[in-house]
């Protein structure tokens, strides 16, 4: 059997091969942690925003979307910390001159501590049977509880080091725990040092006339700078929030995991602006609402958790992480946080202007507290790509590759196919497609044999093939197949349209997270 690292190798070569991630300006041997999205992959990543967008905008009467540049008054990144403490800590392997982030060398050391615990207790659970007590196994087992003990001492030692900023510190654990270089496998480190991950550019038509901006490395400060353009002009009350699907931009020395950490990536923000006081509520609700929009999709509620964290921002007073179960182990795939009234105090003292909220229920002014929710798209499409990729063994020892994709999310919903090329079959192929094409997306197969077409759309993640034959002509019924089970039913033409809206429906997935919201 395959291991997770082959078959996300698999998977990886497998968005190529099917158009839907490329690496970027590839017939110049590439951009490092740079990628473009492919026919397919494009569509997918569209629909996931799509989701996304109308769960924020349509379900909830009080959030409303902008969409804010790139390029910003560079003051605003001074406002909110950016320009002075947007690093990571950094670590070079003189030895194999590779260069890593000192936090990811040390939390992956926490995670082997982890695996090793769990490795002991599923021995053990084999061993004992039904009657086994995980949780007194941890308590009693001298191995277990040794590796306990390493794990928490060095957890606490980290965070201590993380919440001073301790560089030394960092370097010294790493020293300590012998945790070695992955290429070179030796321990010959250089000292940690920070590095500001933010693009610069200039603006301006002569070099000593140019303006230092940036890229932004985040989409957030374009919906703080423009609070008080949405509340007044929107009439907005608290609580209320602005929603924004954007690019951003981050010079990542440690890129890695084909599109999980990138430089160039898209994210979906939205910044909900509550009283305060009334902010750890917040907090609560859009943590439980944001992790059943993930659960909706059907991948398998296992696969997610909350993971609180370590070393709040100094602006925070609660932050969690929804946590995916990737090949690699379970990271990151959107953060929750309650930023307090830091970024607009912070843009009220840069700019001079007053930024407040007039309350008419408690007629008073104040700088309202902000609940962020931040999901990166690409990495929403690496966690679904990674749970739908399938290598399935089929009865009579043949093979195939399925992306079982949320059918709501596949690029293609449905692929017409005629018998053969001849008899008039095209012809009313054609037909079916012109019929469904204005509902979803809809392709035209008539190359090679019926099973291949079938093993293509279902490389591709296609919910329905739908075949037509010489029956079709005479009773105007078709064949469509479903992609998951393979199973086909005779149905008729004017019946597709309902079959189909009823997988891939949109609304479908909505009305699941208001259901839940109402209980």
């Amino acid at each position: 059997m395959a291991t997770q690292e082959e078959t996300f190798k698999k998977m990886v070569a497998h968005c190529k091969e099917y158009g839907f991630v490329f690496p970027s300006s590839e017939i110049y041997d590439g951009l490092g942690a740079v990628y473009d999205y492919g026919q397919n992959g494009v569509e997918l990543k569209n629909n996931i925003k799509q989701y996304w967008w109308q769960a924020m905008t349509l379900l909830h009467e009080n959030i409303v979307g902008i969409d804010a540049a790139i390029f910003m008054h560079p003051t605003t990144w001074k406002a909110s910390g950016h320009v002075d403490a947007f690093n990571d800590p950094l670590i070079d392997n003189r030895d194999s001159k590779k260069r890593y982030r000192a936090d990811v060398l040390i939390e992956d050391q926490i995670a082997k501590y982890e695996e090793k615990i769990q490795k002991e207790v599923d021995k053990a659970a084999k061993r004992f049977g039904e009657s086994f007590d995980a949780e007194l196994f941890k308590q009693t087992n001298p191995r277990v509880k040794e590796h306990i003990e390493k794990r928490d001492a060095l957890h606490e030692r980290y965070s201590r080091a993380m919440n001073a900023n301790d560089l030394q510190e960092l370097k010294q654990i790493i020293l300590d725990e012998e945790i070695v270089c992955p290429i070179s496998g030796t321990r010959n480190w250089t000292d940690v040092r920070q590095f500001n991950l933010m693009f610069q550019t200039e603006m301006g038509s002569t070099a000593d006339g140019a303006m230092k901006i940036y890229l932004r490395p985040e989409t957030a400060q374009g919906i703080f700078v423009n609070f008080l353009n949405v509340q007044k002009t929107g009439r907005m009350k608290i609580p209320f929030g602005i929603a924004q699907i954007g690019k951003a931009f981050r010079n990542e020395i440690v890129a890695r995991q084909f599109v999980f950490r990138m430089r160039e990536f898209e994210q979906m923000e939205m910044q909900f602006f509550v009283r305060p006081g009334e902010e750890l509520k917040w907090f609560e609700h859009w943590k439980q609402f944001r992790l059943k929009w993930h659960k909706a999709l059907g991948l398998g509620d296992e696969k997610y958790r909350f993971h609180d964290h370590e070393k709040l921002a100094h602006y925070a007073n609660a932050a969690t992480d929804i946590e995916f179960q990737m090949p690699f182990g379970f990271k990151e795939v959107e953060g929750i946080h309650s930023r307090t009234n830091f970024d607009l105090s912070q843009h009220a003292k840069y700019s001079g202007k007053k930024i407040e909220y007039f309350d008419p229920e408690l007629n008073q002014s104040y700088t309202p507290y902000v609940i962020e929710t931040s999901i990166g798209v690409d990495r929403m499409f690496l966690s679904i790509m990674c749970a739908a990729y399938k290598e399935e063994q089929l009865a009579g020892g043949d093979t195939r590759v399925v992306l079982n994709l949320p059918p709501v999310l596949a690029p293609v919903k449905a692929c017409v196919m005629p018998l053969v090329k001849k008899d008039g079959l095209p012809e009313k192929a054609r037909e079916v497609m012109d019929m469904l094409k204005f509902d979803f997306k809809t392709t035209y197969d008539e190359k090679d044999s019926i099973g291949k077409r079938y093993r293509r759309q279902d490389a591709v993640g296609t919910p329905f093939c739908i075949t037509v034959d010489h029956d079709t002509l005479e009773d105007n019924c078709v064949t469509i197949r479903m992609r998951d089970t393979m199973e086909q039913e005779r149905v008729s033409i004017s019946e597709l349209k309902n079959i189909i809206a009823k997988a891939v429906d949109m609304k479908q997935l909505l009305r699941k997270l208001t259901a839940e919201e109402n209980q």
